[in-house]
């Protein structure tokens, strides 16, 4: 009966031994899954930042694309009338330097500039539209 008594002693501390522990662990498992909550709280919440992160980049992107675009036609536009002027002016001098040679003809000799046929010059000056 003593032995009996003493080993049913030995298991009662045994199972009060086991049962601390086990609410140990409880609470450890109660932590863990805690911390894990706020890993993913925090995870989700850093992932929706980026998320605006790329959207706002993506906006910008676009923006500068659009502003690049818009700087371009504009360019295109500007050298559009670079070459209308520039082909204006070719003609304008070509004008003056037969105005030019026919003053320098009158003046070198030549009886008056009277005889000789009036030019008559038909420049149109040419409209370019941009292709925008």
């Amino acid at each position: 009966v003593r032995a009996s008594r003493r080993e049913a002693g030995e298991c009662r501390r045994q199972l009060q031994a086991r049962l601390v522990e086990m609410e140990s662990l409880r609470g450890a498992h109660q932590s863990l899954e805690r911390q894990l909550q706020e890993l993913e709280e925090r995870h989700n919440a850093e992932a929706a930042g980026l998320q605006d992160t790329i959207g706002q980049l993506e906006d910008d992107l676009r923006n500068t694309k659009n502003e690049m675009a818009r700087h371009l036609r504009e360019y295109q536009d500007l050298l559009n009338v670079k070459m209308a002027l520039d082909i204006e002016i070719a003609a304008y001098r070509k004008l003056l330097e037969g105005e030019e040679t026919l003053f320098n003809m009158g003046s070198g000799g030549l009886p008056s500039l009277n005889s000789l046929p009036s030019p008559t010059y038909s420049f149109q000056p040419r409209s370019f539209s941009s292709s925008t």
